[in-house]
């Protein structure tokens, strides 16, 4: 009996050791199994930082699993975030780093392998108390076959802090594509459009200028979630020094027209990554 009470005090110990380690490091502990898993981690939040915290949301994913971006393409769900049972939360916004282009047997889908971290941004009710982040994230994977997943985490995020993992949080923040108007005068920039009405159904031609060499992948999102745009294929005929993609507009809801949409894309060029919204006149 003794020594089996002297395995379980030691087996305590360490999972105390173990749990400290974790809380010191700005993360929470992983729920999920061996194909995915998820938790929570801080941002570096000093003292003089501003009226937001910063953390992120991570997925770990088994090697040959994915998971999918706020549009999934083809098929596919994207994550659903749920922070209802946090405390002292005023606000929170997810950010998406730029996702990849993926192929199988669905078809073209959009989306991230290897794991991801969604950077947040969180206005506490009270800035000079914690928040308690709680989430319960819906997200799906899929290697041969898509299945959904689960997973639930709990955070403690102060002001003043600085962690380990606020490393992991910037560079994830450094992945999200910025907001850029159409024309811009820069190494990556989508440089013009125009809609084709000779085709059926119709569709919009998309220039983008890039550095030389550099491959271009193009996404594109209708306004609102219902719209199932097909993902932008490269073209012919684009003018010197840039890259011409083309997408039909195709996938409307029902009843919906193109004329006068609002259409988000999203150009990603090696570690650069912009969005640029475009009207349908």
């Amino acid at each position: 009996m003794f020594p089996c009470i002297a395995k379980l005090s030691l087996f305590a110990t360490i999972a105390l050791a173990a749990t400290a380690q974790t809380a010191a490091a700005g993360a929470s502990a992983w729920d999920g199994d061996a194909k995915s898993g998820i938790r929570l981690i801080t941002g570096s939040n000093t003292a003089n930082a501003p009226t937001f915290l910063r953390a992120g949301v991570e997925i770990r994913l088994a090697s040959g699993w994915k998971t999918y971006w706020r549009y999934p393409g083809d098929s596919g769900v994207p994550p659903h975030f749920d922070f209802d049972k946090s405390e002292n939360l005023k606000s929170v916004k997810v950010s998406w780093p730029a996702p990849q282009r993926l192929a199988d047997s669905e078809g073209i889908t959009i989306g991230y392998k290897d794991g991801v971290v969604f950077p947040l941004k969180i206005e506490p009710k009270e800035a000079a108390k914690p928040v308690v982040l709680r989430i319960k994230l819906d997200y799906a994977i899929c290697e041969k076959l898509c299945i959904p997943a689960q997973g639930q985490a709990e955070l403690t995020i102060k002001p003043g802090t600085t962690d380990t993992d606020g490393a992991v949080v910037t560079a994830s923040e450094n992945k999200v594509p910025h907001l850029q108007p159409l024309g811009a005068d820069t190494p990556l920039a989508i440089k013009s459009f125009q809609r084709d009405d000779s085709t059926k159904p119709a569709r919009v031609l998309v220039d983008v200028a890039a550095p030389a060499g550099t491959p271009v992948t193009l996404f594109a999102e209708g306004p609102a979630s219902d719209w199932a745009l097909p993902v932008p294929e490269k073209a012919e005929g684009a003018p010197a020094g840039l890259q011409r993609f083309f997408f039909a507009l195709d996938g409307l809801p029902p009843g919906k027209t193109a004329d006068g949409a609002t259409i988000t894309l999203t150009a990603v060029a090696g570690r650069d990554a912009i969005e640029t919204t475009i009207r349908l006149d």
